[in-house]
């Protein structure tokens, strides 16, 4: 027999309220998601007369038109797009290659090194100390100002360190007999089987870079290597108007342009979660359960 048939009236009671609860957030979450997108294609006189609406009453494409049309645009979204994939690249090599000496025990230093990464946690160094770091390594200007920061996450580092400690200790001694260098190791053993970690936060922190919007506002001067963020909030902000006249003096679809921005900003990041998702379910368990 099932499960549910041994279900008490107060249990599917409680399954019940649930899912309606669950329903309701998601609608929260995904009804202003589709009313951005529908803004996004639909006229400016539409966006001006119904102030909610999920599907418009006619499709343009001008904001889209008008938005690659523009060097601006295309510029900031080849930059954010080339600082996420070597963001991401940088901080999970970094993550991984100082996660795994921190797993083993017999490491020399070890404790103090945990202990040193531990306090980074709590106490940060804050914005100005930070900005003064940059400047002095003359990195200010640069991309790698968006990048080497942050380049590593203390907390998922201790994370990553947990999972490989969990891995079987029989497979690296097997490796090492066979005349595997610790390097070989690490990238024939430990790495093929860290797929569901590197998954999951390649994931977290190519969002992370995507989404940063402080950092390229503090190191970066020069508006050609502006991000993609950053214009969106000048395009959608109370002067988002006077920012355009100043780029470009051809007419603009004003509050079509805001819902346009926004959705191309977050498309991308959407986009790659269902070929992460089936390692991602697995990821984010890791160090939650002791076996």
């Amino acid at each position: 027999m099932s499960v549910n048939h041994y279900k008490s009236p107060g249990s599917r009671v409680f399954d019940a309220l649930n899912i309606l609860l669950l329903t309701g957030l998601a609608l929260i979450m995904v009804l202003p998601l589709l009313y951005v997108l529908a803004g996004s294609f639909a006229t400016e006189s539409e966006i001006a007369t119904r102030p909610f609406f999920l599907w418009p009453e006619k499709f343009v494409t001008d904001t889209y038109a008008y938005i690659f049309g523009t060097d601006t645009f295309v510029r900031a979204l080849i930059t954010t797009i080339c600082v996420t994939a070597v963001g991401t690249a940088v901080q999970l090599m970094l993550t991984l290659t100082m996660a795994y000496p921190l797993a083993k025990r017999y490491l020399p230093g070890r404790t103090l090194v945990l202990n040193l990464v531990i306090f980074t946690i709590v106490f940060g160094g804050g914005m100005i100390p930070t900005y003064l770091v940059v400047r002095d390594l003359g990195l200010l200007d640069s991309y790698w100002a968006l990048i080497l920061p942050l380049a590593i996450n203390p907390f998922y580092l201790i994370i990553v360190k947990s999972f490989f400690q969990e891995l079987p200790q029989a497979l690296e001694e097997a490796a090492r007999i066979d005349g595997c260098s610790e390097m070989g190791v690490f990238f024939r053993i430990v790495l093929p089987l860290s797929k569901p970690v590197i998954a999951t936060f390649a994931l977290f922190y190519a969002v992370g870079i995507w989404n940063d919007y402080m950092s390229p506002l503090l190191y970066i001067d020069d508006s050609s290597k502006w991000t993609l963020q950053v214009l969106v909030r000048q395009f959608t902000s109370a002067d988002a108007e006077n920012a355009l006249a100043q780029l470009d003096s051809v007419f603009f679809p004003a509050e079509g342009l805001k819902f346009a921005v926004v959705v191309i900003a977050t498309l991308p990041i959407l986009f790659f979660y269902p070929f992460l998702q089936k390692h991602f379910a697995k990821g984010v368990l890791i160090g939650s359960v002791k076996e």
